[in-house]
């Protein structure tokens, strides 16, 4: 198993420590680097910046993907460690020792079930950590180090989280198959599943793009990437509100309410019985039968 120790400041922790959320956005002011390449399940530890050479939590990472900030913000929110997009933007420049101009892209490592612990359990940085780090450092679990490391997370996290421990040995697919993921992993997930693009129409426009899902959460629907499809957001508020589905066969339908309603529709009705125009390329990701079915049957407005 690999392990990921990153380099953070004392603000976002605390920030976050206060709040003790779900899932949290690690992330980096520049998107041209991502911190490691992890797969899903695998521990994300959070390492203070000098001259605090301790490691105060983590978190088991999700994904990584360089997205604006503004729909950083969108999907995170103050689970980005700041107050608000204004801060966050600050934040970004601040590190980036320079003006940003428009909405800055920057590097998200989404975490799930990420741990914050009290000042008597941090654990000091391993003897070969370099005092030149400045973005992170991988380690092996089979190694002296990281096996070392390892155990010493895990005496800490027995104790009041043995749920987390016993997730974390599940890796890609099946860690996001069954892992208890939050909203922003849940958009940001479905978003790189789609491939940026719209599933009804193939638009590309990231800001009008988001993720919906097919059986909603407030109804026992899942944060699953089966659960969602990427639309536009137009197509997202008709989805919801019952005047389109998409079948079991993938296929568009629009209700026949538009028309009766709103006598217009004539965008919509393009699309009608046409294939989706975007499908992921993962069989564990594209939208689920059962999912389908339920939208069909209890939402469509027909």
């Amino acid at each position: 198993m690999k392990l990921w120790v990153g380099v953070t400041d004392r603000n976002w922790f605390e920030f976050l420590r206060a709040r003790q959320p779900e899932e949290v956005n690690f992330w980096q002011p520049s998107a041209g680097r991502r911190a490691a390449a992890l797969e899903a399940g695998a521990p994300f530890l959070f390492k203070l910046h000098a001259p605090r050479n301790f490691i105060v939590g983590g978190g088991f990472f999700v994904r990584y993907s360089a997205l604006p900030a503004r729909l950083a913000w969108e999907a995170f929110g103050l689970n980005n460690g700041v107050a608000d997009y204004a801060v966050l933007r600050r934040r970004v420049e601040q590190y980036r020792a320079e003006q940003v101009v428009g909405d800055p892209e920057i590097g998200c490592n989404v975490l799930n079930r990420p741990f914050f612990w009290s000042e008597d359990a941090w654990i000091p940085v391993p003897a070969d950590w370099a005092p030149n780090i400045v973005q992170g450092k991988g380690y092996a679990s089979t190694e002296p180090a990281g096996a070392r490391l390892w155990s010493d997370v895990l005496e800490r996290l027995r104790p009041v989280a043995t749920e987390q421990v016993a997730d974390a040995p599940r890796f890609g697919a099946d860690y996001l198959t069954h892992a208890r993921l939050g909203q922003g992993a849940f958009r940001v997930l479905v978003t790189e599943a789609y491939d940026r693009r719209c599933a009804v129409t193939g638009e590309k426009t990231l800001p009008v793009l988001e993720a919906a899902h097919i059986r909603p959460y407030a109804e026992s629907g899942p944060h699953l990437v089966s659960n969602g499809l990427l639309l536009r957001s137009d197509l997202h508020t008709l989805f919801d509100r019952g005047y389109i589905t998409v079948t079991p066969a993938l296929r568009v339908e629009v209700s026949r309410r538009i028309r009766e309603e709103f006598e217009n529709g004539r965008e919509y009705y393009k699309h009608h019985g046409q294939p989706l125009a975007v499908k992921p390329g993962s069989p564990h990701d594209r939208p689920a039968r059962d999912f389908l079915r339920w939208h069909t049957e209890s939402r469509f407005l027909g």
